[in-house]
C-alpha cells in the first residue's frame, strides 16, 4: 500500500476503522473497539485490502502511539453554524 502515515499524538486519532502500520515492518492493519477489560484496542490484520475478523491482538494505547503510524485521512465536511 503506499499511503501516508503518521506518528499518534492523541488517542482522539484511534477510532474504529483507522488504518496502522507498525514503525519498524510494513504490515497493515485495521484498528477496532476499545477494550475496557482489557484495557486496549483490538486491531485486525489486513492482507491485499481484506480484513481477516478471525484473528486479532489487542494493543494498548501506549503502545500504539509509540510502536504504530496511522494512515492520514482527508475528510470534506461542512461545519453546520
Amino acid at each position: 500500500m503506499n499511503n501516508n502515515f503518521q506518528n499518534i499524538s492523541d488517542a482522539y486519532q484511534l477510532v474504529s476503522g483507522a488504518k496502522i502500520k507498525g514503525k519498524k515492518h510494513d504490515e497493515i492493519f485495521e484498528l477496532g473497539g476499545y477494550d475496557a477489560n482489557k484495557r486496549g484496542y483490538t486491531v485486525y490484520p489486513i492482507d491485499n485490502g481484506i480484513r481477516y475478523d478471525d484473528f486479532s491482538v489487542v494493543i494498548s494505547e501506549n503502545e500504539l502511539k509509540n510502536n504504530f503510524l496511522i494512515e492520514v485521512v482527508k475528510v470534506n465536511a461542512a461545519i453546520a453554524a
